[in-house]
């Protein structure tokens, strides 16, 4: 500041300590400082220039930064307002130029934060549009195929992702935040209705399983007295069970446990009076064993008159001897039956050789055949006589044929 005029490049002080800015070749009262010195009027109004250069500062800070939101705009044009006739001092032309640049800054800003604005909105909308489809889709399987916990827990996890878009994500138009919560709330709540009906259901039909397979189960458990007599009638009761539906998976291994156990008592009795019996039963299969070695050479008889007499007389014991083991049943058998079958065979032998009416078919066979091979005998010592190569072959073929026939036969 000059001493001699109480002026600085922006403004001065006259005498009665009225301040004027210079804008640009003309001058303009901005204010009196009748208590101060001239240098305490002047700093009072630069110091009211700087407040408003702070605040263009700081607009154009965070516009470069990014981080001015919708407001910038009104703090632009509130600040062209301050600068039209500023009561202040300082480069008033200066600092209105920084605001006209900050002006179409914002413009430009605003435009952009609009748009992510939007985008995000869309984004928002995408976001629960996806949500709201997918529990329509839950909703909408059929009820045959829905699995009920898996189900529930991600309808769970679908108002849980609801939640968090509406309290962190961007608001979105309300006509159409709600008609989407519509969708969503109309999806869960048809759920929650097929749910409840399902497990009703469910209850119901496990309550008559379960009176059904009581009463299957108290006849099984009244059978155990009968011990393996019981048995049949618990196989009856079985395909009663078969027939009774399921309940609950939980409920029906409690119920076929106490049903088992029953049946076991029965089967229990059944594997004691077999062991007993096998135990009777040892010694036939020891004695059966000694008589089936003793029946063994009747393997090389090949008379069938002695050899059906020497099986007779083993067949006759081996009743006598009484039952084996079940397990041993099939081998002891099947030794005795190899012996059987020889003797049959034996025996069919010997019929075929002496049944009278296969022996005159065979007798009536050989006159015809011994009479034939005269004749072809003949005829092959013509052909020969002959020198005719082909009837001499055609003979020879011929005589043997019958010659074998008649080996065939047999004495």
């Amino acid at each position: 500041m000059s001493e001699a005029s109480n002026e600085t490049s922006w403004g001065r002080v006259d005498e009665d300590r009225t301040v004027y800015v210079r804008e640009g070749d003309a001058e303009r009262v901005v204010g009196s400082f009748p208590d101060g010195t001239p240098e305490e009027a002047l700093a009072y109004f630069t110091r009211k220039f700087a407040d408003l250069e702070g605040q263009v500062t700081l607009l154009e800070a965070r516009i470069a930064r990014g981080t001015a939101d919708a407001s910038a705009a009104d703090t632009v044009a509130k600040l062209r307002e301050q600068l039209v006739e500023p009561a202040a001092v300082g480069d008033i032309a200066g600092l209105r130029e920084r605001v006209e640049k900050l002006a179409s800054k914002t413009a430009e800003l605003s435009e952009k934060q609009n748009a992510e604005r939007e985008a995000a909105r869309a984004e928002a909308v995408a976001k629960r549009e996806a949500i709201a489809a997918e529990a329509e889709r839950l909703a909408g399987q059929p009820a045959a195929s829905i699995r009920w916990k898996d189900t529930s827990q991600a309808f769970e996890q679908l108002f849980t992702d609801w939640q968090s878009a509406q309290r962190s994500g961007p608001q979105i138009p309300k006509s159409q935040a709600d008609a989407l919560w519509k969708r969503f709330r109309s999806a869960r709540q048809s759920f929650d209705s097929a749910r409840r009906a399902h497990f009703a259901q469910m209850d119901a039909t496990n309550k008559d399983v379960k009176q059904r397979k009581e009463r299957i189960i108290a006849a099984a458990e009244a059978l155990a007295p009968r011990g393996v007599d019981g048995i049949p009638a618990y196989r009856a009761l079985l395909d009663d069970w078969k027939a009774a539906g399921r309940a609950s998976r939980k409920l029906d291994d409690q119920l076929w446990a106490r049903f088992k156990a029953a049946g076991d008592v029965l089967y229990e009795a059944k594997a004691a009076e077999a062991a007993q019996t096998n135990e009777e039963y040892a010694e036939n299969l020891t004695a059966k064993q000694a008589l089936l070695d003793e029946a063994a050479p009747i393997l090389d008889v090949r008379d069938h008159a002695a050899a059906r007499k020497q099986l007779t007389a083993i067949q006759l014991r081996w009743d006598e001897l009484g039952r084996v083991p079940r397990e041993a049943l099939r081998d002891i058998e099947g030794r005795l039956r190899k012996i059987e079958d020889h003797v049959k065979q034996l025996e069919d032998e010997h019929w075929s050789k002496t049944n009278p009416e296969t022996k005159a078919r065979s007798e009536g066979l050989r006159g015809q055949l011994e009479a034939s091979i005269a004749d072809l005998t003949a005829e092959l010592e013509a052909a020969r006589a002959a020198g005719d190569v082909q009837k001499e072959k055609d003979a020879e073929e011929k005589l043997a044929t019958q010659q074998s026939w008649l080996a065939a036969i047999g004495d």
